[in-house]
């Protein structure tokens, strides 16, 4: 069967909209030369606000951005570490990529929290260009386009997106081979498909060094999938597997290599046991949860797609015997299965699977089958639709009222307008104009990122307790050099931003650290002692103060909630010298 006749398959007959039926507005974007074109703006608009504005977010985000500084300040680029703990979770690929992009822009290790979300950035813009590309191996352009103009929307992509995280990156490396496997799948051919291959494989190598062996699952399954399913294994002569594995080899195998023999192999026991292994069996970290628990969640990380998988979902079950369908159920149905049996469960874990559910809903929306759709179901997928632009306008207000601080203005009017715009897109899904909601659904989206990541989420100062207390910190005068070490406030963030010497000890610790600073025991001259203590910390660290006969000097104080436990803080910073308070 040739890549045309399957192509054809694909998008001919008679429920799929003639180019004259469609909205004017897909007609236009929707071509192969302009669509690419605005998918990145619009990715640009949707992720670059806020990009320099919010601080570090504890806590994956400044452990990742931390570790890759201390690359740049070690010149060790093999083994990852957070201070002096080992960091043997994830592999080396997004420390290299983020040090690459602190490097080519001049920074070094004095990069800003914003140059370490760049490859992030990246990898999101990839994952919704190769969407396309990947969409293209099946379908028209419109719904190539319409597929990756819902990936680009989508809240989980956009989130992940201003993290200095591996979730982004790895999604585009995941798009890149599943585009190229789509390719080699459409064409049945044994004969190997040397472009595509090779494009599968390095892909396959790149996501494996982003985060180890997620991709081959996602990957792997899809290709057993499919073979089980057509009950034919010839077509994988397209991939080239000798020479493609090879290739993966040259690529993945000489960091492994360097790794086992920096660590003596203490790498590969933690990443695949106590971290891969661990978050099978039980839930790591207080994640975990039962299953069915990522289908429950995907109705909100997912948004927009939902309210339009919802109307289309029995138009799903009609294009069954089309081959585009069961390529991309093969890849999203069996790891969806392995992830919702897994004991640990975090919302970003699902989005390699993403695209494809957002490719499924894109190839139905042009059919009438999306039309034929029972009005309670319409109610359903607009009352979903509206639930996120209204639960997050009413966070930017209340939010900050809770926190005793007020409302970002430009925030809340940006977001009041995502839910206009929200209420519009509404009215025309209730309609059944599900092609002619979409612009306003862009709107909405917009108009809300933009809203929280500009202005309101850089508004609530009172969760961002690490910045405040390093701007504190710099404010202390008097002191040519400044050793810190905290006590009972151990975020990864403070560590990132204070500096890599920043000393995490106990409230004991803490008055002693003090104390030689105040005797000037081993501290060089022109260098102050700086000591922050967590308010529950405090009594004994007074009693320590006490029982070494140091005076100590409270300089300032900060306040805050913690975002993880919810807990209010109360930090006080000492430093060497001065009256008892």
């Amino acid at each position: 069967m040739s890549a045309q006749m399957n192509l054809a398959m694909s998008v001919s007959g008679d429920e799929v909209e003639r180019p004259e039926q469609q909205a004017l507005w897909l007609r236009m974007a929707g071509r192969d030369w302009l669509a690419p074109i605005i998918l990145l703006l619009l990715c640009l608009c949707l992720y670059l606000p806020g990009l320099m504005t919010v601080p570090p977010l504890d806590r994956d985000e400044p452990r990742f951005a931390q570790a890759s500084k201390q690359m740049m300040e070690t010149g060790n680029y093999v083994s990852i570490h957070y201070q002096e703990l080992a960091r043997n979770k994830k592999p080396i690929g997004i420390y290299w990529t983020q040090v690459g992009v602190a490097k080519l822009l001049g920074y070094g290790e004095r990069a800003p929290i914003w140059v370490y979300r760049l490859p992030s950035v990246i990898g999101a813009i990839a994952a919704v260009l190769l969407t396309y590309w990947a969409g293209r191996a099946f379908f028209r352009e419109q719904e190539a386009f319409l597929g990756a103009l819902l990936v680009g929307l989508a809240l989980i992509l956009n989130v992940e997106a201003h993290l200095a995280k591996t979730d982004a990156v790895l999604l585009a490396c995941v798009m890149l081979s599943q585009g190229a496997l789509a390719r080699v799948w459409t064409a049945q051919q044994s004969k190997a498909l040397w472009t595509y291959a090779m494009l599968f494989w390095f892909g396959l190598a790149l996501g494996t060094l982003i985060k180890g062996p997620i991709i081959l699952m996602v990957c792997g399954l899809t290709i057993l999938s499919l073979s089980v399913w057509e009950r034919r294994v010839s077509w994988l002569g397209g991939l080239a597997p000798i020479s493609g594995f090879l290739l993966f080899l040259a690529l993945v195998t000489p960091w492994l290599v360097a790794i086992y023999i920096e660590t003596s192999g203490a790498f590969f026991r933690d990443a695949l046991g106590a971290d891969l292994w661990g978050k099978v069996g039980t839930g790591r970290e207080s994640h975990g949860a039962p299953p069915l628990t990522h289908l429950l969640i995907s109705f909100v990380i997912f948004w927009p797609i939902p309210s339009f998988l919802l109307v289309i979902f029995k138009g799903i079950r009609q294009e069954l015997n089309q081959v585009c369908y069961r390529f991309l159920l093969c890849w999203l149905i069996p790891s969806w299965v392995i992830f919702e049996l897994v004991s640990t469960k975090l919302p970003h874990y699902t989005l390699p699977m993403m695209p494809a559910l957002a490719l499924l809903t894109a190839g139905v929306l042009t059919t009438d089958g999306a039309k034929q759709v029972g009005i309670y179901w319409r109610y359903a997928s607009a009352f979903l639709f509206l639930l996120v632009p209204l639960g997050i306008f009413i966070a930017v207000v209340v939010g900050p009222l809770l926190l005793d601080l007020w409302p970002s203005p430009p925030g809340v009017v940006l977001c009041g307008l995502a839910v206009i715009a929200a209420l519009s897109a509404t009215r025309k899904l209730i309609a059944g104009e599900l092609i002619g909601a979409l612009p306003t659904v862009g709107a909405s989206a917009l108009l809300m990122f933009v809203g929280f990541w500009a202005f309101s989420g850089p508004a609530l100062s009172t969760i961002w307790i690490s910045s405040r207390l390093a701007e504190a910190v710099e404010q202390l005068p008097g002191c040519e050099r400044k050793d810190v070490a905290t006590a009972g406030f151990y975020e990864p963030s403070f560590v990132f931003l204070q500096g890599t010497q920043t000393k995490l000890l106990g409230a004991e610790a803490a008055a002693r650290f003090l104390a030689d600073g105040s005797q000037r025991s081993g501290v060089s001259k022109g260098t102050c002692r700086i000591v922050l203590v967590e308010g529950r910390q405090l009594d004994r660290f007074d009693a320590e103060a006490l029982r070494l006969g140091m005076r100590t000097s409270e300089v300032s104080t900060v306040s805050g909630l913690n975002i993880n436990g919810g807990k209010a803080l109360l930090i006080h910073i000492f430093s060497a010298g001065g009256a008892t308070q």
